[in-house]
């Protein structure tokens, strides 16, 4: 669908404009997190910077990960909606090993405090207990992680969970799930942060859009849908987009994607950011 460039080029256009402020706690900070979640439309994926971080390594990364907060940062500055500290197949693991929790926490830490400032969503990936630790605004979970429920009864109704998906009956199941407040499909394209997995490509973008349409326009769906309601369930695409192809995968039906390396390797991170929102943003 052509962009419409009226829109493209007002303030109006760009959903994160109307941001409410972040509520401090209760059943306001609930709603507020699933209000934040719709208007998302770039997802970010980051390691721990430990490769980038002298300071942190010298004090056995139980600092303030100085580089993580800087890149953090920069996204958000960007325009970056939501960062997941995602450090599996890093250079900093495998030169240092994995993360362990009590460090793992201490960056999440970081991502709090940068997204709380920035109006904006942190995620923690896997780790439902890693996620309950430090009050993450989402918690990811892959197909071969703890089940939702198991996740949801651990974290109690607040937080956002996601949920990775590599088939159209994975999609499927995710847009019926209660629990499932967001779902990514991947990988577009192959990506070495995911070695070896197949990549089902933008047909399965395309699914993916077929079937939320089917369920926004289906009897039961109604305006005020609540956010698990397959409705109104926002869903992203992941994998190896950058900006010189996401018009394909905008053009397959998706109106929100997952970068990493896109942003991340980037030597400018906000430019990165700026630059792949305004692709994003221009087709709303």
């Amino acid at each position: 669908m052509p962009a419409d460039s009226s829109r493209a080029d007002s303030p109006q256009a760009d959903p994160a404009n109307q941001i409410t402020p972040r509520p401090t706690g209760g059943d306001a900070l609930r709603v507020w997190r699933r209000e934040r979640l719709a208007t998302a439309r770039l997802y970010v994926c980051i390691d721990a910077r430990r490769d980038r971080d002298a300071a942190a390594r010298e004090s056995g990364w139980s600092g303030d990960f100085p580089a993580l907060r800087r890149d953090v940062r920069a996204a958000f500055a960007g325009g970056v909606d939501i960062v997941q500290l995602r450090d599996k197949g890093s250079a900093g693991e495998r030169e240092f090993g994995p993360l362990e929790a009590l460090h793992e926490t201490t960056a999440l830490r970081v991502l709090a405090e940068e997204a709380a400032s920035a109006g904006a969503l942190f995620a923690v990936n896997d780790r439902a207990d890693v996620a309950y630790a430090v009050s993450a605004d989402v918690m990811h979970l892959g197909q071969d992680d703890l089940p939702v429920a198991v996740a949801r009864e651990i974290l109690g109704a607040g937080p956002i969970i996601g949920r990775s998906c590599h088939a159209a009956e994975e999609v499927d199941a995710a847009l019926a799930d209660a629990y499932v407040d967001y779902f990514c499909t991947g990988p577009t394209w192959p990506t070495p942060t995911k070695p070896g997995r197949e990549a089902p490509g933008l047909p399965l973008v395309e699914h993916a859009a077929t079937a939320s349409a089917s369920a926004a326009n289906s009897p039961s769906a109604s305006a005020d849908a609540p956010s698990t309601s397959p409705a109104a369930k926002p869903w992203f695409a992941i994998g190896g987009i950058d900006v010189s192809n996401v018009g394909e995968v905008l053009a397959a039906g998706a109106s929100r994607v997952v970068v990493v390396r896109a942003v991340t390797a980037a030597d400018d991170i906000t430019s990165a950011a700026r630059e792949m929102r305004a692709a994003v943003t221009a087709q709303l």
